[in-house]
Protein backbone atom coordinates (compact mmCIF):
# COMPACT_ATOMS: atom_id res chain seq x y z
CA UNK A 1 0.00 0.00 0.00
CA UNK A 2 1.29 3.54 -0.71
CA UNK A 3 2.45 5.50 2.31
CA UNK A 4 -0.17 8.12 3.32
CA UNK A 5 0.87 11.73 2.76
CA UNK A 6 1.14 14.17 5.62
CA UNK A 7 -1.94 16.17 6.58
CA UNK A 8 -1.99 19.96 6.69
CA UNK A 9 -0.55 20.32 10.19
CA UNK A 10 2.16 17.71 9.64
CA UNK A 11 2.88 19.23 6.21
CA UNK A 12 3.57 22.60 7.85
CA UNK A 13 5.53 21.02 10.70
CA UNK A 14 7.82 19.12 8.31
CA UNK A 15 8.50 22.27 6.30
CA UNK A 16 9.12 24.26 9.47
CA UNK A 17 11.61 21.78 10.89
CA UNK A 18 13.29 21.36 7.49
CA UNK A 19 13.74 25.11 7.34
CA UNK A 20 14.88 25.07 10.97
CA UNK A 21 17.97 23.11 9.93
CA UNK A 22 19.33 26.44 8.67
CA UNK A 23 18.88 27.96 12.13
CA UNK A 24 20.36 24.88 13.79
CA UNK A 25 23.48 25.42 11.68
CA UNK A 26 24.07 28.78 13.36
CA UNK A 27 22.35 28.90 16.74
CA UNK A 28 23.74 25.59 18.01
CA UNK A 29 27.28 26.90 17.40
CA UNK A 30 27.03 30.30 19.07
CA UNK A 31 27.84 29.14 22.67
CA UNK A 32 30.85 27.25 21.29
CA UNK A 33 32.67 30.31 19.93
CA UNK A 34 34.85 30.57 23.04
CA UNK A 35 35.81 26.89 22.86
CA UNK A 36 36.51 27.19 19.14
CA UNK A 37 38.79 30.18 19.73
CA UNK A 38 40.72 28.29 22.38
CA UNK A 39 40.98 25.06 20.38
CA UNK A 40 42.13 26.82 17.20
CA UNK A 41 44.60 29.10 18.97
CA UNK A 42 42.73 32.38 18.48
CA UNK A 43 42.74 35.29 20.98
CA UNK A 44 39.91 35.23 23.51
CA UNK A 45 38.41 38.44 22.09
CA UNK A 46 38.88 37.50 18.42
CA UNK A 47 35.97 38.29 16.12
CA UNK A 48 37.38 35.96 13.42
CA UNK A 49 34.98 33.25 14.53
CA UNK A 50 32.15 35.49 13.30
CA UNK A 51 33.19 34.10 9.92
CA UNK A 52 31.57 30.84 11.00
CA UNK A 53 28.25 32.64 10.67
CA UNK A 54 29.15 34.88 7.71
CA UNK A 55 30.51 32.11 5.44
CA UNK A 56 27.54 29.93 6.30
CA UNK A 57 25.20 32.74 5.28
CA UNK A 58 27.11 33.29 2.04
CA UNK A 59 26.74 29.58 1.22
CA UNK A 60 23.07 29.82 2.13
CA UNK A 61 22.75 32.74 -0.30
CA UNK A 62 24.68 31.11 -3.16
CA UNK A 63 22.73 27.86 -2.85
CA UNK A 64 19.42 29.65 -3.35
CA UNK A 65 20.19 30.14 -7.04
CA UNK A 66 20.69 26.40 -7.53
CA UNK A 67 17.69 24.83 -5.84
CA UNK A 68 14.89 26.95 -7.30
CA UNK A 69 15.40 26.01 -10.97
CA UNK A 70 15.98 22.39 -9.95
CA UNK A 71 12.74 22.41 -7.96
CA UNK A 72 10.81 23.85 -10.91
CA UNK A 73 12.22 21.15 -13.19
CA UNK A 74 12.42 17.96 -11.10
CA UNK A 75 9.87 18.67 -8.37
CA UNK A 76 10.06 19.89 -4.79
CA UNK A 77 10.82 16.65 -2.93
CA UNK A 78 13.89 15.44 -4.90
CA UNK A 79 15.43 18.90 -4.61
CA UNK A 80 14.71 18.99 -0.88
CA UNK A 81 16.54 15.67 -0.41
CA UNK A 82 19.52 17.01 -2.36
CA UNK A 83 19.71 19.91 0.08
CA UNK A 84 19.66 17.55 3.05
CA UNK A 85 22.55 15.55 1.55
CA UNK A 86 24.77 18.61 0.95
CA UNK A 87 23.91 19.92 4.44
CA UNK A 88 25.03 16.65 6.02
CA UNK A 89 28.24 16.62 3.97
CA UNK A 90 29.15 20.14 5.08
CA UNK A 91 28.56 19.24 8.72
CA UNK A 92 30.87 16.22 8.44
CA UNK A 93 33.58 18.33 6.78
CA UNK A 94 33.44 20.79 9.69
CA UNK A 95 33.68 17.91 12.15
CA UNK A 96 37.17 16.96 10.91
CA UNK A 97 38.44 20.47 10.00
CA UNK A 98 41.91 20.98 11.60
CA UNK A 99 42.00 24.79 11.30
CA UNK A 100 39.78 27.82 10.86
CA UNK A 101 40.35 27.98 7.09
CA UNK A 102 38.99 24.50 6.36
CA UNK A 103 36.28 25.02 8.95
CA UNK A 104 35.06 28.07 7.01
CA UNK A 105 35.10 26.06 3.76
CA UNK A 106 32.96 23.41 5.44
CA UNK A 107 30.61 26.09 6.73
CA UNK A 108 30.15 27.43 3.19
CA UNK A 109 29.26 23.94 1.94
CA UNK A 110 26.98 23.50 4.93
CA UNK A 111 25.20 26.73 3.99
CA UNK A 112 24.82 25.53 0.41
CA UNK A 113 22.91 22.55 1.76
CA UNK A 114 20.78 24.62 4.12
CA UNK A 115 19.59 26.68 1.15
CA UNK A 116 17.61 23.71 -0.18
CA UNK A 117 15.03 23.41 2.63
CA UNK A 118 14.69 27.20 2.73
CA UNK A 119 13.88 27.51 -0.98
CA UNK A 120 11.63 24.46 -1.07
CA UNK A 121 9.63 25.63 1.96
CA UNK A 122 8.77 28.94 0.27
CA UNK A 123 7.95 27.20 -3.01
CA UNK A 124 5.73 24.51 -1.44
CA UNK A 125 3.85 27.07 0.66
CA UNK A 126 3.27 29.16 -2.49
CA UNK A 127 2.12 25.99 -4.30
CA UNK A 128 -0.49 25.25 -1.63
CA UNK A 129 -1.72 28.68 -0.41
CA UNK A 130 -2.93 32.02 -1.76
CA UNK A 131 -3.00 35.58 -0.40
CA UNK A 132 -3.66 36.03 3.32
CA UNK A 133 -3.79 32.25 3.80
CA UNK A 134 -0.17 32.13 2.67
CA UNK A 135 0.79 34.75 5.27
CA UNK A 136 -0.92 32.74 8.02
CA UNK A 137 0.76 29.52 6.86
CA UNK A 138 4.17 31.22 6.79
CA UNK A 139 3.59 32.60 10.29
CA UNK A 140 2.75 29.13 11.64
CA UNK A 141 5.81 27.64 9.93
CA UNK A 142 8.07 30.38 11.28
CA UNK A 143 6.60 29.96 14.78
CA UNK A 144 7.42 26.24 14.76
CA UNK A 145 10.78 27.02 13.18
CA UNK A 146 11.67 29.33 16.09
CA UNK A 147 11.71 26.34 18.47
CA UNK A 148 15.27 25.69 17.27
CA UNK A 149 16.66 29.16 18.16
CA UNK A 150 14.95 28.86 21.55
CA UNK A 151 16.49 25.49 22.45
CA UNK A 152 19.67 25.28 20.38
CA UNK A 153 21.93 27.69 22.36
CA UNK A 154 21.22 25.99 25.67
CA UNK A 155 21.73 22.58 24.09
CA UNK A 156 24.95 23.76 22.49
CA UNK A 157 26.24 25.18 25.77
CA UNK A 158 25.43 21.95 27.62
CA UNK A 159 27.25 19.84 25.03
CA UNK A 160 30.32 22.08 24.99
CA UNK A 161 30.45 21.94 28.79
CA UNK A 162 30.93 18.16 28.80
CA UNK A 163 32.62 17.37 25.48
CA UNK A 164 34.21 18.90 22.38
CA UNK A 165 32.49 21.47 20.21
CA UNK A 166 32.86 19.13 17.23
CA UNK A 167 30.02 17.02 18.63
CA UNK A 168 27.71 19.89 17.66
CA UNK A 169 28.51 19.25 14.01
CA UNK A 170 27.81 15.54 14.40
CA UNK A 171 24.45 16.40 15.95
CA UNK A 172 23.60 18.58 12.94
CA UNK A 173 24.44 15.67 10.63
CA UNK A 174 22.07 13.44 12.60
CA UNK A 175 19.33 16.09 12.39
CA UNK A 176 19.65 16.23 8.58
CA UNK A 177 19.40 12.44 8.38
CA UNK A 178 16.29 12.43 10.58
CA UNK A 179 14.60 15.11 8.48
CA UNK A 180 15.35 13.13 5.32
CA UNK A 181 13.35 10.22 6.72
CA UNK A 182 10.45 12.36 7.97
CA UNK A 183 10.20 14.44 4.77
CA UNK A 184 9.37 11.30 2.81
CA UNK A 185 5.79 11.86 4.03
CA UNK A 186 5.51 15.18 2.20
CA UNK A 187 3.31 15.26 -0.90
CA UNK A 188 4.82 16.53 -4.14
CA UNK A 189 3.17 19.94 -4.64
CA UNK A 190 4.39 20.56 -8.20
CA UNK A 191 2.34 18.64 -10.79
CA UNK A 192 4.31 16.97 -13.57
CA UNK A 193 2.59 19.11 -16.21
CA UNK A 194 3.72 22.27 -14.36
CA UNK A 195 7.42 21.37 -14.39
CA UNK A 196 9.60 23.81 -16.32
CA UNK A 197 12.55 23.03 -18.55
CA UNK A 198 16.01 23.31 -17.01
CA UNK A 199 17.50 25.62 -19.62
CA UNK A 200 19.48 28.79 -19.00
CA UNK A 201 17.18 30.85 -21.18
CA UNK A 202 14.09 29.67 -19.34
CA UNK A 203 15.64 30.26 -15.93
CA UNK A 204 16.88 33.69 -17.00
CA UNK A 205 13.40 34.67 -18.23
CA UNK A 206 11.83 33.49 -14.97
CA UNK A 207 14.42 35.44 -12.97
CA UNK A 208 13.68 38.50 -15.10
CA UNK A 209 9.99 38.20 -14.22
CA UNK A 210 11.00 38.26 -10.54
CA UNK A 211 13.35 41.24 -10.66
CA UNK A 212 11.08 43.31 -12.89
CA UNK A 213 7.99 42.90 -10.72
CA UNK A 214 7.84 46.07 -8.62
CA UNK A 215 6.15 44.44 -5.63
CA UNK A 216 8.43 41.39 -5.54
CA UNK A 217 11.66 43.33 -6.00
CA UNK A 218 10.75 46.11 -3.58
CA UNK A 219 9.81 43.87 -0.67
CA UNK A 220 12.78 41.61 -1.34
CA UNK A 221 15.15 44.59 -1.03
CA UNK A 222 13.37 45.89 2.07
CA UNK A 223 13.69 42.54 3.79
CA UNK A 224 17.31 42.34 2.63
CA UNK A 225 18.08 45.53 4.53
CA UNK A 226 16.54 44.09 7.70
CA UNK A 227 18.40 40.80 7.21
CA UNK A 228 21.66 42.73 7.27
CA UNK A 229 21.32 43.83 10.87
CA UNK A 230 19.69 40.54 11.92
CA UNK A 231 22.67 38.56 10.61
CA UNK A 232 25.00 40.94 12.46
CA UNK A 233 23.02 40.31 15.66
CA UNK A 234 23.43 36.55 15.22
CA UNK A 235 27.18 36.88 14.63
CA UNK A 236 27.88 39.34 17.46
CA UNK A 237 25.35 38.37 20.15
CA UNK A 238 27.71 35.93 21.89
CA UNK A 239 30.51 38.48 22.27
CA UNK A 240 28.09 41.31 23.18
CA UNK A 241 26.57 39.40 26.10
CA UNK A 242 29.93 37.89 27.04
CA UNK A 243 32.28 40.86 26.69
CA UNK A 244 30.13 44.01 26.70
CA UNK A 245 27.85 42.92 29.53
CA UNK A 246 30.13 40.34 31.16
CA UNK A 247 27.45 37.64 31.25
CA UNK A 248 28.74 34.78 29.06
CA UNK A 249 27.06 32.16 31.24
CA UNK A 250 23.65 33.76 30.66
CA UNK A 251 23.97 33.93 26.88
CA UNK A 252 22.05 30.70 26.03
CA UNK A 253 19.13 31.68 28.27
CA UNK A 254 19.02 35.26 26.96
CA UNK A 255 19.29 34.23 23.33
CA UNK A 256 16.67 31.53 23.74
CA UNK A 257 14.34 33.87 25.60
CA UNK A 258 14.48 36.46 22.83
CA UNK A 259 13.87 33.72 20.28
CA UNK A 260 10.81 32.64 22.28
CA UNK A 261 9.48 36.21 22.11
CA UNK A 262 9.96 36.10 18.34
CA UNK A 263 8.12 32.79 18.14
CA UNK A 264 5.16 34.15 20.07
CA UNK A 265 5.15 37.15 17.76
CA UNK A 266 4.96 34.91 14.71
CA UNK A 267 2.02 33.04 16.20
CA UNK A 268 0.35 36.36 16.96
CA UNK A 269 0.96 37.47 13.39
CA UNK A 270 -1.72 35.05 12.18
CA UNK A 271 -4.30 36.97 14.21
CA UNK A 272 -3.01 40.35 13.04
CA UNK A 273 -3.12 39.28 9.41
CA UNK A 274 -6.65 37.90 9.80
CA UNK A 275 -7.83 41.20 11.30
CA UNK A 276 -5.84 43.85 9.42
CA UNK A 277 -4.43 42.09 6.35
CA UNK A 278 -0.85 41.32 5.39
CA UNK A 279 0.18 44.66 3.91
CA UNK A 280 -1.42 46.81 6.60
CA UNK A 281 0.14 44.70 9.35
CA UNK A 282 3.57 44.85 7.70
CA UNK A 283 3.52 48.62 7.24
CA UNK A 284 2.38 49.32 10.78
CA UNK A 285 5.01 47.01 12.26
CA UNK A 286 7.76 48.52 10.09
CA UNK A 287 7.06 52.07 11.27
CA UNK A 288 6.88 50.90 14.90
CA UNK A 289 10.16 49.02 14.41
CA UNK A 290 11.96 52.21 13.34
CA UNK A 291 10.59 54.11 16.35
CA UNK A 292 11.86 51.43 18.77
CA UNK A 293 15.23 51.26 17.00
CA UNK A 294 15.57 55.04 17.37
CA UNK A 295 14.90 54.69 21.10
CA UNK A 296 17.54 51.99 21.37
CA UNK A 297 20.11 54.19 19.63
CA UNK A 298 19.35 57.12 21.94
CA UNK A 299 19.87 54.86 24.97
CA UNK A 300 23.11 53.53 23.48
CA UNK A 301 24.48 57.03 22.86
CA UNK A 302 23.50 58.28 26.32
CA UNK A 303 25.27 55.33 28.01
CA UNK A 304 28.31 55.30 25.68
CA UNK A 305 27.21 51.96 24.29
CA UNK A 306 27.00 50.15 27.62
CA UNK A 307 23.46 50.51 29.03
CA UNK A 308 22.29 48.39 31.94
CA UNK A 309 21.32 44.93 30.75
CA UNK A 310 17.80 45.35 32.18
CA UNK A 311 17.33 48.38 29.90
CA UNK A 312 18.95 46.86 26.81
CA UNK A 313 17.13 43.53 26.81
CA UNK A 314 13.51 44.81 26.52
CA UNK A 315 14.48 47.17 23.70
CA UNK A 316 16.40 44.43 21.89
CA UNK A 317 13.50 42.00 22.29
CA UNK A 318 11.05 44.62 20.95
CA UNK A 319 13.20 45.29 17.88
CA UNK A 320 13.61 41.58 17.13
CA UNK A 321 9.87 41.07 17.66
CA UNK A 322 9.51 43.49 14.75
CA UNK A 323 11.74 41.22 12.68
CA UNK A 324 9.57 38.24 13.61
CA UNK A 325 6.46 39.99 12.29
CA UNK A 326 8.07 41.45 9.18
CA UNK A 327 9.82 38.33 7.85
CA UNK A 328 6.71 36.22 7.05
CA UNK A 329 4.67 39.21 5.86
CA UNK A 330 7.34 40.67 3.58
CA UNK A 331 8.04 37.21 2.14
CA UNK A 332 4.32 36.72 1.48
CA UNK A 333 3.98 40.07 -0.29
CA UNK A 334 7.09 39.38 -2.37
CA UNK A 335 5.98 35.87 -3.38
CA UNK A 336 2.31 36.71 -4.03
CA UNK A 337 2.65 37.51 -7.77
CA UNK A 338 5.03 34.59 -8.46
CA UNK A 339 2.76 31.53 -8.73
CA UNK A 340 3.95 30.60 -12.24
CA UNK A 341 7.62 30.32 -11.20
CA UNK A 342 7.54 29.83 -7.43
CA UNK A 343 10.77 27.81 -7.22
CA UNK A 344 12.90 30.23 -9.22
CA UNK A 345 11.26 33.18 -7.44
CA UNK A 346 12.10 31.71 -4.03
CA UNK A 347 15.69 31.23 -5.23
CA UNK A 348 16.14 34.78 -6.46
CA UNK A 349 14.45 36.31 -3.42
CA UNK A 350 16.50 34.22 -1.00
CA UNK A 351 19.77 34.81 -2.85
CA UNK A 352 19.32 38.57 -2.84
CA UNK A 353 18.25 38.69 0.80
CA UNK A 354 21.06 36.55 2.14
CA UNK A 355 23.99 37.55 -0.09
CA UNK A 356 23.48 41.30 0.26
CA UNK A 357 22.22 40.85 3.82
CA UNK A 358 25.37 38.94 4.82
CA UNK A 359 27.50 41.69 3.30
CA UNK A 360 25.57 44.38 5.15
CA UNK A 361 25.92 42.37 8.35
CA UNK A 362 29.69 42.01 7.82
CA UNK A 363 29.97 45.81 7.62
CA UNK A 364 28.48 46.06 11.12
CA UNK A 365 30.59 43.16 12.43
CA UNK A 366 33.81 44.92 11.38
CA UNK A 367 32.79 48.02 13.31
CA UNK A 368 32.22 46.24 16.61
CA UNK A 369 33.99 48.29 19.28
CA UNK A 370 33.04 46.43 22.44
CA UNK A 371 29.74 48.32 22.80
CA UNK A 372 26.21 48.06 21.39
CA UNK A 373 26.57 51.28 19.37
CA UNK A 374 27.32 49.67 15.97
CA UNK A 375 24.42 47.23 16.33
CA UNK A 376 22.07 50.02 17.44
CA UNK A 377 23.07 52.17 14.46
CA UNK A 378 22.45 49.14 12.23
CA UNK A 379 18.93 48.55 13.56
CA UNK A 380 17.93 52.16 12.92
CA UNK A 381 19.88 52.77 9.70
CA UNK A 382 18.83 49.58 7.95
CA UNK A 383 15.30 50.02 9.28
CA UNK A 384 15.03 53.50 7.77
CA UNK A 385 16.38 52.13 4.48
CA UNK A 386 13.64 49.46 4.52
CA UNK A 387 10.98 52.13 5.09
CA UNK A 388 12.27 54.18 2.15
CA UNK A 389 12.26 51.12 -0.12
CA UNK A 390 8.68 50.22 0.87
CA UNK A 391 7.47 53.80 0.35
CA UNK A 392 9.01 53.90 -3.14
CA UNK A 393 7.62 50.44 -3.95
CA UNK A 394 4.12 51.46 -2.88
CA UNK A 395 4.43 54.87 -4.60
CA UNK A 396 3.80 56.51 -1.24
CA UNK A 397 0.49 54.71 -0.62
CA UNK A 398 0.93 52.58 2.49
CA UNK A 399 -1.61 50.37 4.28
CA UNK A 400 -3.44 49.22 1.13
CA UNK A 401 -4.87 45.67 1.24
CA UNK A 402 -2.96 42.82 -0.40
CA UNK A 403 -4.62 41.84 -3.69
CA UNK A 404 -5.31 38.12 -3.86
CA UNK A 405 -3.01 36.74 -6.55
CA UNK A 406 -5.68 34.20 -7.47
CA UNK A 407 -7.49 37.06 -9.23
CA UNK A 408 -4.38 38.62 -10.75
CA UNK A 409 -1.63 36.13 -11.47
CA UNK A 410 1.73 37.06 -12.90
CA UNK A 411 2.24 35.33 -16.25
CA UNK A 412 4.96 32.75 -16.54
CA UNK A 413 8.09 33.46 -18.51
CA UNK A 414 7.38 33.59 -22.27
CA UNK A 415 8.53 30.75 -24.42
CA UNK A 416 10.95 31.53 -27.26
CA UNK A 417 9.45 31.91 -30.70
Amino acid sequence: MPRPAAGRVEFSAILAMSMALAALGTDLMLPAFGAIRADLGLPADSTAVAGIVTTYMLGLAAGQLLYGPLADRFGRKPTLFLGFAVYAGGALLCTVAPDLGLLLVGRFVWGLGAAGPRVITLAMVRDRFEGEAMARAMSFIMAVFIIVPVAAPSLGAAIVAVTTWRVLFVLSFVAAAAMTLWARRLPETLPVDAQLELRFGRVARAARVVVTNRQTLGYTLALTSLYGVFISYLASSEIIFGETFGRPEAFPVIFGGIAAVMGLGMLGNTRLVRRFGTRRTAHGVLLTYVAIAATLLVVAVMTEGRPPLVVFLPLLAAVLLGHALLIPNFNTIAMAPMAAQAGTAASVIGAVQLSIGASLGAVLDQRFDGTILPLSVGFLGYGILAVLIVVVTERGRLFRPLINPATRRSPGPPEPA
